[in-house]
């Protein structure tokens, strides 16, 4: 019964959800994609950064992005 409401609320608000899901994925794979930047070495002080981090801060600020720009505009919009 839980499952056909969710399915009810997704099809109800499917801008929204994606939102969300897209969040919960890259709230999931953000810690994954640090540890395992972490393993390949830190980041170094100066000089080029490598491609894991620069993946993993895009990521972070594409999180923050999502929640401070993206989420207020649409409950504005919607």
């Amino acid at each position: 019964m839980a499952l056909a409401a969710l399915v009810e609320e997704v099809r109800a608000h499917p801008v929204a959800a994606a939102l969300e899901l897209g969040s919960l994925a890259l709230a999931v794979v953000l810690p994954v994609a640090t540890v395992l930047a972490l393993a390949g070495g830190p980041p170094p002080a100066t000089g080029e950064t490598g491609p894991a981090w620069l993946l993993v801060l895009g990521g972070g600020a594409a999180l923050a992005l999502l929640w401070t720009v993206v989420v207020p505009l649409y409950g504005r919009l919607r």
